[in-house]
C-alpha cells in the first residue's frame, strides 16, 4: 500500500493505494520504506540477500498481502460475565429498552463489575484483548460505564490502564460515567449528573485515567441536556467527547458532539438530513457499529450514503456483553458489506485509517506510511483484499505484528 492521506473521506474510501510485488521495510518498529520491488534500494536489496547483513527477520510475503492492523475505536471490552439470558429474552421478544426497564442490559452488567476484584475483571479483560489480537486488532479504545459510581468506574479505569502497560496494544481510554442511570439514582436523574460532574470527573482527571468522555445520549438515557453538562465539564478537565448518538431514534446526539468538537458519533441508526449537514465539514467522524445493530436487529445506520455525501465514516466493533459480543473487525466488514453496501475496501478503511482517527492515533497508526508505528497484518494466501470480508469466518491473519514484533 501506498502513503495515503490522513483520513479517507468520499471517493477516496474505495481507494487502498496497493502496489503488487513490493517490499517493506521496518526498523525499530516503524516503517521505514516500500514500493515496488523493482525500485528496492541496493541496500536493503543486500541485506535481504545476504545473511551476514540482516539485523532482523526477511519475510517471504508471496501470494500474500500486507496490510494495516485494526484500529478499533469503540469497545467496552473491560466487563464482568455475561449476559446471554438477555440474548433469550431477545429472541422471544422483549426489546433493549424493555430488558433495561426490567433491571437488565447496563444495570446488570453494572451489578456484575461492583461485585468483581479488580483482579478478576483485569484477568478477563485480558483474554479478551488477546482474543482482539489474534483477529487483526493492533489498536483499541476502550470504555468504561458499567461502573455507575466513583469507586467502580475508577476500578474499570485502572484495569484498562493495566491493559496499556501490560499488552503490546495501543489503548484510548474513555470514561463513560453517562451510560445508565443508577438505581439509586432512579427518581433523581439530575443527582446522578451533578454526581459525574463533581464527584467522578475530577477524581478520574486528577490521576490521570482517561482521554475522553463519553455519554449515551438517547431517549430514556441522557438528554441532549444532561450530555451538553457533562461534556462541558468534561473538557475544562481535558476530556475530548465521544458520544453514544442517535442509535434508538433523533436524539439530537450528533448535534451535541459535534458542537462540542466530539473526535466520533457513534451508532447513528437513525441519522437524517440534519445530521449529515452538522456532520459534514466538521471535526467529528461518523462511527458505525454494524455489529450492534445486527445483534438488536434494527435498522442499519445509512453508512454509504454518509460515503457519498463526503463524511468521513470509521468503523468499530462495539466489543460488549450486552449488543455485540464480539470484537472480529473481519465480521464487522462483512456486515458493513453485505448489509450497508460498503465496498470491501471502504469497509477496511473505515477500521484501519478512518478508525485511527475516531480514537486519535491517525498521526501514528492506520496506514503503511513512512514513520508511522509498524501495527501489521500478514495475510494468509488468499486472493484477494475482498476475501477478507467474503469468507468472514475463515481465519485470513498469517502474523500480526504491533510496533514491529511479532504478537
Amino acid at each position: 500500500m501506498q502513503e495515503v492521506p490522513a483520513l479517507k473521506v468520499g471517493p477516496l474510501m474505495d481507494d487502498l493505494n496497493g502496489i503488487k510485488d513490493a517490499f517493506l521495510y521496518v526498523e525499530d518498529g516503524k516503517i521505514m520504506h516500500y514500493g515496488a520491488m523493482s525500485r528496492m534500494p541496493e541496500t536493503l536489496k543486500n541485506m535481504a540477500e545476504n545473511p551476514v547483513l540482516q539485523s532482523g527477520e526477511v519475510v517471504d510475503a508471496t501470494g500474500r498481502y500486507i496490510m494495516p492492523a485494526f484500529c478499533d475505536s469503540h469497545t467496552h471490552l473491560v466487563y464482568a460475565g455475561s449476559r446471554e439470558q438477555e440474548f433469550t429474552d431477545k429472541i422471544k421478544g422483549l426489546s433493549y429498552q424493555e430488558i433495561a426497564r426490567r433491571g437488565g442490559g447496563i444495570l446488570n452488567s453494572a451489578k456484575l463489575l461492583s461485585q468483581t476484584s479488580e483482579e478478576s475483571l483485569y484477568a478477563s479483560a485480558l483474554g479478551r484483548a488477546r482474543e482482539i489480537m489474534s483477529q487483526g486488532t493492533g489498536a483499541v479504545e476502550i470504555k468504561s460505564g458499567y461502573g455507575l459510581n466513583p469507586q467502580d468506574e475508577i476500578k474499570m479505569l485502572r484495569v484498562i490502564a493495566r491493559l496499556k502497560e501490560s499488552t503490546p496494544l495501543t489503548v484510548k481510554s474513555t470514561f463513560l460515567g453517562a451510560h445508565a442511570f443508577p438505581a439509586r439514582y432512579a427518581e433523581d436523574h439530575n443527582g446522578y449528573v451533578e454526581e459525574i460532574i463533581n464527584e467522578m470527573i475530577p477524581m478520574i482527571a486528577s490521576e490521570g485515567l482517561a482521554e475522553y468522555i463519553d455519554a449515551f445520549c438517547e431517549d430514556g438515557f441522557f438528554s441532549v441536556e444532561d450530555t451538553d453538562r457533562i461534556f462541558n465539564a468534561g473538557m475544562k478537565y481535558g476530556l475530548r467527547p465521544k458520544v453514544h448518538a442517535n442509535q434508538m431514534g433523533f436524539s439530537g446526539g450528533v448535534q451535541v458532539g459535534v458542537k462540542y468538537g466530539a473526535i466520533s458519533v457513534d451508532h447513528l441508526e437513525s441519522t437524517g438530513p440534519e445530521e449529515f449537514e452538522a456532520l459534514k465539514n466538521s471535526d467529528t467522524i461518523a462511527t458505525i457499529l454494524p455489529g450492534a445493530t445486527f445483534f438488536l436487529n434494527m435498522e442499519y445506520a445509512p453508512a454509504k450514503q454518509m460515503i457519498e455525501y463526503g463524511i468521513p465514516v470509521a468503523m468499530a466493533s462495539n466489543y460488549n456483553p450486552g449488543s455485540c459480543p464480539s470484537g472480529s473487525l473481519q465480521f464487522q466488514m462483512a456486515l458493513a458489506c453485505i448489509a450497508m453496501k460498503l465496498t470491501p475496501a471502504q469497509a477496511l478503511n473505515a477500521c484501519t485509517i478512518n478508525g485511527a482517527f475516531a480514537m486519535g492515533v491517525d498521526d501514528i497508526l492506520g496506514a503503511i506510511t513512512p514513520g508511522k508505528q509498524a501495527n501489521l497484518i500478514l495475510t494468509k494466501e488468499i486472493p484477494s483484499i475482498d476475501f477478507i470480508p467474503y469468507a468472514f469466518t475463515t481465519p485470513f491473519i498469517e502474523r500480526l505484528y504491533i510496533a514491529g514484533k511479532e504478537i
